[in-house]
């Protein structure tokens, strides 16, 4: 009877898994799956079961392909499954041509007499999955605020960061989810960090691989009404609810899609924006609408600055600016009541904290 070996994580069984034990079951006569157990687990990746070591083994022993599952606690990376590997003598040590411990596989099966066989990569029955891609579906989120922020932006981009200056944004609803997306795309409102939190990657990572700052992931997945500490990465220095607001905004669609990391490096007044994030910051101390709309309207003159578009005016609100630093997208008006808002005929938003 020829005994074949295979050895992984297999923390959560996929489709692709499957096909690799049957392949590797149809050179021999019995397949045996080891699996590392949840302290090696732990220990080499750093993560959590996703189920306990009993109820894995049953649910590999259920398998029709699989004929022994046992646990593998081997300390050295690669090798989880050396000592039972050992005791059991297999005649073959079944991989895929992917595996990253080869050669120190390649090294035990020589040593005990055991037939290195790798796999090729053969086309999959379904689409391929890898555990770590479940991983991010599970923690992707259900559905996300977007944002808009009154002031500071900008210096969320690590290379463009002021010491003791401020950046003060607000989550806004109605949410969105992978199914459902209530607003235009490439509109400035944080869509990219949204995106990638439903997705459940890394928000702040992804959006500055884009080469832009990480305050729109970092208050989608705070919520609230936020005011961060520019710097490299999110410090929270406190946030509010954001009700004192309800009802007073509302966004108009400019018709123009917006380009944030095409808009990095254009010349602009930091100055203004750091003066602008200071009193956003005190206004939100101070729940002061009329403060904030001072702090939006400096924002503004920043953005004209760089040569955006004058906005249309809407004479019932007391302040607006564009809410991307892309040249388009959205635009945010604040207002002194919601009679006013209502009359404007604009985008209802309303603050979103969790």
């Amino acid at each position: 009877m020829v005994r074949v070996f295979v050895s992984g994580c297999y923390d959560i069984l996929h489709a692709g898994h499957l096909q690799f034990f049957s392949e590797a079951r149809a050179l021999g006569e019995h397949l045996t799956v080891c699996f590392a157990n949840e302290e090696i687990l732990w220990k080499h990746k750093k993560r959590r079961s996703s189920l306990p070591d009993e109820h894995k083994q049953a649910l590999l022993n259920a398998l029709p392909m699989v004929d022994e599952a046992v646990t593998g606690d081997g300390k050295q990376l690669g090798l989880d499954f050396e000592p039972v590997f050992r005791a059991l003598q297999p005649d073959l040590l079944v991989v895929t041509e992917d595996d990253q411990y080869q050669e120190i596989k390649k090294t035990l099966c020589a040593e005990v007499g055991c037939r290195y066989v790798q796999l090729p990569k053969t086309p999959p029955l379904i689409e391929p999955i890898s555990t770590s891609e479940i991983v991010r579906r599970i923690n992707g989120l259900s559905e996300a605020p977007l944002r808009v922020d009154f002031a500071g932006g900008w210096l969320d981009v690590p290379k463009l960061a002021r010491e003791d200056a401020s950046i003060v944004n607000c989550a806004i609803s109605p949410r969105v989810s992978l199914r459902h997306w209530p607003y235009e795309k490439k509109a400035g409102l944080g869509g990219s960090g949204a995106w990638a939190l439903l997705n459940g990657h890394d928000g702040v990572k992804s959006e500055l691989d884009l080469g832009v700052g990480w305050q729109d992931p970092a208050v989608i997945k705070e919520t609230g009404l936020c005011v961060w500490k520019s710097g490299e990465s999110p410090r929270l220095e406190f946030k509010r609810d954001g009700s004192f607001l309800n009802g007073l905004m509302g966004l108009l669609w400019t018709g123009v899609p917006h380009d944030t990391p095409g808009s990095v490096d254009l010349a602009r007044d930091y100055d203004l924006i750091v003066k602008a994030g200071k009193l956003a910051k005190k206004a939100v101390m101070e729940q002061s609408v009329s403060m904030l709309a001072e702090a939006i309207a400096m924002s503004y003159q920043v953005q004209l600055g760089e040569k955006m578009k004058p906005l249309p005016d809407i004479p019932t609100s007391i302040a607006s600016k564009y809410c991307g630093g892309g040249h388009g997208g959205y635009a945010l008006y604040l207002f002194e009541s919601a009679q006013d808002r209502q009359a404007s005929g604009l985008l209802e938003i309303e603050p979103y904290c969790r």
